[in-house]
């Protein structure tokens, strides 16, 4: 797609005073896809040159904005933590080529808040936090699970930019489960909930997310029963915040989440086989 309203792309690295009509350019794979009539220049964040994932010395692992999706499937293979099967089981969610693995960054897909974005799933499921950095330098952090607000709606004010996400070490020792639901083969996900089982105290969480307009995190003490996690979850989704779209209406997501959610407390429960 040909941006012919943009009249420049500056390098990130020099900064310029933001502006109306500027936008981040990280891999592109959104902007160039349908016409941006309202943008004038792209601030180009490819040469900021930050390491894509990084292993913090508390156990934690920041991943820049700019991480790609081929390179935290890459890095998902060789990594020891008990939840790395959970990141390429979100990378393959985006049943997108090779060609888009290769562009599409971590950071571009959580700020396009789709309900359908895998790296929003992975990211609260993981209880991760965003890093933003505004204009002016100054910085602050929000929770994965918060900073998407609603269907291509997030918590991202005028010039500021999504720095990285950190996902805990706690988080990341947790034993997962995911299920991922579409309405037909190679289809864009209709329900994708993702269940952390947390080793230290028994813990588990539970997140709904392409169903919904927004992630749902749900957290229990001890794991909850059948009727006791169906009830949480229509308590704290209400009937609007189920997604509608042509790839899955309402009552379907719900009914899919709810039969989802239920696969995953019983995988981790040990009620499977039962």
């Amino acid at each position: 797609m040909d941006l012919n309203t943009v009249r420049d792309i500056c390098d990130a690295r020099r900064h310029a005073p933001w502006r109306t009509g500027d936008a981040w350019l990280g891999g592109g794979t959104y902007l160039f896809s349908e016409p941006q009539p309202q943008l004038r220049r792209l601030v180009d964040l490819s040469r900021m040159g930050w390491p894509p994932l990084t292993r913090l010395p508390d156990g934690s692992l920041e991943i820049a904005a700019t991480c790609t999706i081929a390179q935290l499937s890459d890095f998902a293979r060789s990594y020891d933590a008990p939840a790395a099967p959970l990141f390429e089981q979100c990378c393959r969610a985006f049943l997108a080529s090779f060609k888009i693995w290769n562009m599409a960054t971590v950071g571009g897909n959580l700020c396009n808040a789709l309900p359908a974005g895998p790296m929003i799933s992975l990211t609260a499921a993981l209880d991760g936090t965003v890093l933003l950095r505004a204009q002016d330098g100054s910085l602050r952090r929000r929770r994965a699970a918060d900073f998407v607000t609603g269907a291509g709606r997030k918590d991202l004010r005028e010039g500021e930019l999504l720095r990285s996400v950190t996902l805990p070490a706690r988080a990341l020792h947790c034993r997962t489960a995911f299920r991922q639901a579409s309405l037909y083969g190679l289809g864009r996900s209709g329900a994708l909930v993702i269940g952390a089982l947390d080793p230290q105290d028994g813990s588990l969480a539970v997140t709904v997310t392409a169903a919904t307009v927004r992630p749902f995190h749900l957290w229990f003490p001890l794991p909850p029963s059948a009727d006791e996690l169906r009830a949480a979850l229509d308590g704290s989704v209400g009937a609007l915040d189920w997604y509608d779209d042509l790839h899955g209406l309402p009552v379907w997501r719900r009914h899919m989440a709810l039969r989802l959610a239920e696969e995953i407390r019983r995988e981790l429960t040990g009620e499977a086989g039962r």
